[in-house]
């Protein structure tokens, strides 16, 4: 019989045990996926960890999931996540792209530099928003300004209610500055742009350097990629971290209502337009636009909340159009097979 109590540290809660079965309550080992590889897993249960390879009978998985393994260690089945974060693929590809799942909380991390970026912090929040997990934006790089809380306000100014901590990743003392969400049990997953200092961050949390880590390019102060693969790690004082590769290209799906979550300012706005279905451009009465015209509403923030929109309605569109052939392919491979078996031997 599985101890449920000596998986709390790996993130387990009552969410995953109640989808339990009677039948698979002394039947099942519970296992989280803490690496993905091309052709394997590696997961944690108790306090060690196995490879699994990876089957044509699993669905996708990723990091952070939770899945249940017989006493040979074969895969039975994926519990539901309580938080997914996904992309659409980069690229001109036509599908999602997993980034992380069961996650309580993300770090936006944005470095104080010219790479900072208002536009790409807000898509950020729109997919942690979309994902139910708690955002938080960790502004990296203290030690390079004499000026911190200047680059905290401008990230306030983008919400008041955000959490904004500032850190040096290189010192030991940014524990205590995110301790808040690095309770035991409690998983945060690092997102941002190569160069910020996730895997310098990730290592000072640790007290170790695991991660490898490169000095940015002095030219533009943009990142070169260290991270190559998605890893859950434990923290020695509690607390779960999942450091992600750097992310050149963030595309949204299937992700309107975090992108009306991050943007609710300009939706309460919206409630006061002369129309209802006012596109904040041209019409008569739009209290956005004049929101705009007083000071009050950034224009550069309006932009970015349509361009988002709007990008989030191409793609949703694009992949809703790649699951429907999809389904009518396996539809058609199904009538086909029956087909087939009907005539065997006729």
């Amino acid at each position: 019989m599985t101890n449920f109590q000596m998986l709390a540290p790996l993130g387990w809660r009552p969410f995953f045990q109640q989808q339990l079965t009677l039948e698979e309550w002394d039947a099942v080992i519970p296992v989280r996926v803490t690496e993905q590889h091309k052709s394997q897993l590696t997961v944690a249960a108790d306090q060690h960890t196995f490879t699994l390879p990876i089957t044509p009978a699993m669905p996708p998985l990723v990091v952070g999931d939770w899945i249940l393994l017989n006493e040979d260690k074969q895969f039975v089945r994926l519990l539901e996540r309580y938080s997914c974060f996904k992309r659409k693929s980069a690229g001109t590809g036509h599908d999602y792209q997993l980034i992380a799942a069961n996650v309580d909380t993300a770090f936006i991390v944005c470095s104080m530099n010219e790479d900072f970026n208002p536009s790409r912090i807000e898509r950020y929040l729109a997919l942690a928003e979309t994902a139910d997990a708690e955002p938080v934006v960790v502004l990296t790089k203290a030690d390079l300004t004499d000026q911190p809380e200047r680059w905290a306000d401008n990230v306030r100014h983008i919400d008041k209610q955000l959490q904004v901590i500032t850190v040096n990743a290189l010192e030991n003392s940014c524990m205590d500055a995110l301790s808040d969400w690095l309770q035991p049990g409690n998983t945060v997953v690092m997102l941002g742009s190569s160069g910020v200092g996730k895997s310098t961050l990730t290592n000072s949390l640790l007290g170790e350097s695991r991660q490898s880590t490169q000095s940015i390019r002095e030219d533009d102060a943009k990142g070169r990629h260290t991270t190559t693969g998605r890893s859950l790690i434990p923290l020695p004082q509690g607390g779960l971290i999942l450091d992600t590769p750097g992310m050149r290209e963030l595309q949204l799906a299937d992700c309107h209502d975090g992108i009306v979550s991050a943007f609710a300012d300009i939706q309460r706005l919206a409630e006061a337009c002369r129309f209802a279905d006012c596109q904040h451009d041209q019409e008569p009465g739009c209290a956005v636009q004049a929101a705009v015209e007083h000071g009050s509403l950034d224009a550069r923030r309006l932009a970015n909340y349509q361009k988002l929109l709007r990008e989030d309605a191409l793609n949703s569109a694009s992949l809703a159009q790649r699951r429907a052939k999809d389904k009518a392919f396996t539809r058609f491979v199904n009538v086909s097979q029956k087909a087939s078996r009907k005539y065997k031997g006729r």
